[in-house]
Parts: C-alpha cells; structure tokens; sequence
C-alpha cells in the first residue's frame, strides 16, 4: 500500500495520547514496524478520511467469519473531536456489511473515557473486559450490523 508510511506517522501521533493515559510508550500503535503495517494492509477492509491530500484519519477492519474487526482508529491530535471517528466507524460498518458481516467489534483501554463514550454513542456495547499482559485492561465492544 502506497500510503502506508503515512497511516503508520498517523497511527503513532493519535497513539501518543493514549501512551500519556497509560503511562507507557510500550503499545503496540506506537512499537508497531512500517513492514507489520503494510503486510496488515494486505487484506484490510479499512478506511481513511483526508483534508484535502493530509491524511486525518485511519482504521483498519478485517472481516473474520461474519464478524466486523476493527482497529488501530487513528485521527490525528489536531483533528479529534470534529466527527471524523464516527463517519470512519460509519464507512467501515459499510463497507463490512458489504462483505458479509453481520456484527462489528473493536476494543480499548479501560481508561480511554473519549473512545469509551464515541463507541457507545455509535450503538457499541461493552462486551467483556480482559486483562492484558501489561497490566491495562481492554474493554471489547460489538455492534449489530443492520442488513
């Protein structure tokens, strides 16, 4: 993919909010390599929104056996808060439901309040909440795809 480079500098500038949140710069947006991104891309179902050429927002989707997954939503800092995470959410849902997929699902951390109240205004629900390996505590939300 072309723009990869870009969806990668992207991704590490919406990420390191979330590194400040934590308390750790160890996450895998911000650790992950421009080859894991690109070979990521290959089969991706994702989304990007532009102003004008930049590039402002990015997710990526795979669809897996009619399930939406959904991940590593990026706007960028000077961007958040002006909608563009719900129409990237409302282009992929979409594009997901385009390919067969009958529900959508997508996590965060349990301290990302801002992401927390995004996808529960978008119609997400909490699902479960697991404990990572490093200690922060993901909280899994899933959408009905209308057909």
């Amino acid at each position: 993919m072309e723009d990869a480079g870009e969806v990668l500098t992207l991704q590490r500038a919406a990420f390191v909010q979330e590194a400040l949140i934590y308390g750790t710069p160890d996450m895998p947006p911000l650790t992950q390599s421009l080859d894991e991104l690109e070979h990521e891309l290959h089969d991706n179902l994702g989304q990007v929104a532009l102003a004008g050429p930049r590039m402002v927002g990015a997710l990526r989707a795979r669809l897996d056996d009619g399930l939406l997954l959904i991940g590593r939503i990026s706007i960028a800092p000077d961007q958040q808060g002006k909608g563009i995470g719900s129409r990237l959410l409302a282009a992929v849902e979409e594009r997901g439901r385009g390919a067969g997929a009958t529900e959508a699902e997508l996590f965060t951390g349990s301290l990302s309040e801002a992401n927390l109240r995004l996808y529960t205004r978008e119609g997400y629900a909490e699902t479960q909440r697991v404990q990572g390996d490093d200690g922060i505590e993901q909280v899994f939300l899933r959408k009905r795809l209308a057909g």
